[in-house]
């Protein structure tokens, strides 16, 4: 990720104290909060060293958790529970499977960097674990005290040229979440958002971003850190817990380590990416893929699952298969 590349893996494990030792560390949290981090032998500056291979990862269909009609049921849902008040957003999620019998995804994920480049896309390779990321979206990039998260909500076709108002209004209801969760653990008065509402363009899409940084307390460590800002509201909604609790009577299945984060932590630096755009293996001849769309009260059911497939369809078309 972002240039750092480490081999010859030392040990896994779930202790998120681990991460105060010094050492790098490659995280993988997933959005259920299944804690993976990974000690390796050798760090260094490199680019990654595997070529992508012309031929795809798959050839059959991609099987979706939830169908068109029962995606749109669950936005109906979540708009109800917007109706009554429990909730003010909801981002809904479906994950697409399919056939996977290759050993590793180091040649889809040399594809990927070739034909779909992201700003914090990274591989992982773990005995009980592959991940190829894409990802568009900074979860907590930190330098020392100095930390920035930077949510993404609001998407278009390039060719669009104005986010609307739902797009807007749900990446302001995002920001205020983030600058709650940072409030926790950082300096009183020192959150702030730096830029709100820019665009961001990507591979055959357009991002509406914005950044909130701050200053973080004295002492410390990242089992608060992670406490404090997990799952990311991005991916989650507001109020974030009654977004969870939507989720889990919605989504059939686990989301697993998308929508999870990914990354590295090295003492008092880091920089973790919310884990969207990403395939994963759990090495079971399966490859999934997970997509998703937030959902407000402006919300169309037919253009969010739209939605869903504009954001899987360019890197679908990378690993093959049909959608």
């Amino acid at each position: 990720m972002s240039g750092r590349y480490a081999r010859s893996l030392i040990e896994v494990t779930d202790d998120l104290s681990r991460l105060d030792d010094g050492n790098f560390w490659a995280v993988s949290v997933s959005f259920e909060g299944k804690v993976r981090l990974a000690r390796f032998r050798q760090v260094m500056k490199a680019n990654f060293p595997f070529a992508a291979i012309g031929s795809t990862a798959v050839s059959g269909q991609w099987k979706s958790s939830l169908d068109e009609t029962s995606y749109c049921k669950y936005v109906s849902n979540i708009k109800d529970a917007i109706e009554s008040g429990w909730v003010y957003q909801v981002n809904a999620c479906r994950i697409l499977t399919a056939d996977y019998f290759a050993d590793e995804l180091a040649s889809l994920f040399g594809q990927i960097l070739s034909s779909n480049p992201a700003p914090y896309a990274a591989f992982l390779s773990l005995p009980e674990l592959m991940i190829a990321s894409a990802s568009p979206e900074l979860f907590l990039s930190r330098d020392g005290d100095k930390v920035v998260t930077s949510p993404i909500k609001g998407t278009q076709k390039l060719e669009e040229q104005v986010f609307g108002e739902k797009d807007q209004s749900e990446n302001i209801m995002i920001v205020d979440l983030m600058r709650n969760d940072l409030g926790q653990i950082c300096r009183d008065g020192s959150v702030d958002v730096a830029n709100l509402l820019r665009s961001e363009d990507h591979p055959g899409l357009r991002h509406l971003v914005s950044d909130v940084t701050g200053e973080l307390k004295a002492g410390i460590s990242w089992p608060e850190i992670f406490s404090a800002l997990l799952p990311a509201g991005s991916i989650s909604g507001a109020p974030k817990s009654s977004a969870l609790q939507v989720i889990s009577e919605n989504e059939p299945f686990e989301r697993g380590p998308y929508c999870g984060i990914l990354g590295w932590v090295q003492g008092d630096q880091a920089e973790l990416s919310v884990a969207i755009r990403t395939f994963w293996s759990f090495r079971d001849s399966k490859l999934h893929f997970g997509t998703g769309a937030g959902i407000t009260w402006g919300s169309d059911s037919i253009s969010e699952w739209e939605e869903t497939q504009l954001k899987a369809r360019k890197l679908i078309s990378i690993a093959g298969g049909t959608l």
